[in-house]
C-alpha cells in the first residue's frame, strides 16, 4: 500500500456539525475543489452513504471512482476504493476530535495509488493538493453555515 499523507486543521464547530458537512456528499462540488460530480450510489441504513461515486479533476489526478464508507458516529469516517479508472487504491479517513471549546480538530489521512507510473514526488503532490483542498474547503463550508 502507498505511503499515507496526513494533515490536520481546527474548525470552529462541534464534531456533529463537521460530520454533517462531510456526510453531505451531494454538496461537495460546491465547496471541494476539483469535484465535478458526486453521487451517493448506495445509501446507508443510518442516513449516511455506504458507497459514493466521484468524478474528480485535480491535476495531476483525473478519475472517476467509487468509494465505500464506514462511519463511527461523529468521531471518524473511513473509506476505501471500490473501483476506479486510474486509481488502484484510495484509502483515507477524517478523524474528528472535540476540543471542548466548541471547536473540532479534523485530521485527514490519505493514501493513494495509481495504475499509471507516477513519480513519487508527483503522487505526493497530488495527495497534498487533495488533502489541503479537502481540509480548507471543509473548514470554510462548516464555518459559513
Amino acid at each position: 500500500m502507498a505511503e499515507q499523507t496526513t494533515s490536520s486543521i481546527v474548525i470552529d464547530a462541534a464534531p456533529a456539525d463537521v460530520m454533517a458537512v462531510i456526510a453531505d456528499f451531494e454538496a461537495y462540488p460546491t465547496w471541494a475543489k476539483g469535484m465535478k460530480t458526486v453521487e451517493v450510489t448506495v445509501p446507508g441504513a443510518d442516513g449516511r452513504a455506504e458507497q459514493v461515486f466521484f468524478a474528480l479533476d485535480v491535476s495531476p489526478i483525473k478519475d472517476e471512482y467509487t468509494l465505500a464508507y464506514t462511519w463511527d458516529g461523529d468521531r471518524e469516517v473511513t473509506w476505501t476504493l471500490v473501483e476506479g479508472k486510474m486509481l488502484r487504491a484510495l484509502d483515507g479517513a477524517y478523524v474528528l476530535r472535540d476540543l471542548g471549546d466548541g471547536s473540532t480538530e479534523v485530521t485527514y489521512r490519505l493514501a493513494l495509488d495509481v495504475s499509471i507510473p507516477l513519480i513519487g514526488m508527483l503522487k505526493r503532490k497530488g495527495e497534498k493538493i487533495l488533502i489541503d483542498t479537502a481540509l480548507k474547503g471543509l473548514k470554510k463550508r462548516v464555518e459559513q453555515q
